[in-house]
Formats: C-alpha cells, structure tokens, sequence
C-alpha cells in the first residue's frame, strides 16, 4: 500500500481530510458477501457516505478483500462492488463503494442529500 506524505502548516495541525464525500454517523442495514462466499453477514453500518461505510465487527477482514453489499435504503436494496480499505482489529472496517448495480448510487445520493439538506 502507497503512502501518501502529509504536509502540516504547524505541529499541532490536524492530518488533511482524505474523504471525497463527508460521512454521516447512521445505522444502515447492510448485507455483504466476501468475494467467492456464498454466506452473507447481516450488520449496520455506524457510518455512511455516498464513497463508503464503515461497519463494526468482533472480526474484521483483511484490507483488500472484496464485496457485494446490499444496502436497505427507504427498503430499497442498493446492491453495491466494494472493497475493504481500513482494519481496525476486534472494531470494524472501512469500506470503499466501488461499483453501484441499476440505479443505487443514485437511491444512495438522494437519500444522503435529504438527510443533510
């Protein structure tokens, strides 16, 4: 994995925000299936943008592995490609959105946007 290097404007300055959406601390139902899995996990998500979640598990996965999701949105399913990008051992994982099937990634806008409007 490539790190980028930060740059601070003074010691105490906060790390520079690497998030393209903000997140929204909310409880979704998600349904995600590791790759080559046929068991689903059914959790919440205890944050959410339109680029990711974030989800909390006893047994993170690895960094790297990749997901079909279902998101309940309005109970609508957003079916969504992901990929694990952050491991926080006995706490959760980031999760990347990658690909949106039909027309989730806009169910998922809407739905963000009316919240924070």
């Amino acid at each position: 994995m490539n790190y980028e290097k930060q740059e601070f404007s003074s010691p105490l300055a906060p790390p520079q925000e690497r998030r393209a959406h903000p997140r929204l601390t909310l409880q979704v139902q998600i349904e995600l299936r590791v790759d080559g899995e046929e068991v689903p996990f059914r959790l919440e998500t205890s944050d959410l943008s339109k680029g990711g979640c974030y989800i909390q598990t006893m047994m993170p996965l690895s960094e790297g592995t990749y997901l079909h999701l279902t998101l309940w949105i309005n109970d609508s399913p957003v079916r969504v490609r992901a990929k694990v990008v952050t491991r926080h051992p006995q706490f959760g994982n980031g999760i990347m959105f990658l690909e949106f099937q039909g027309d989730g990634k806009r169910l998922l806008e809407r739905y963000l946007d009316a919240l924070t409007a």
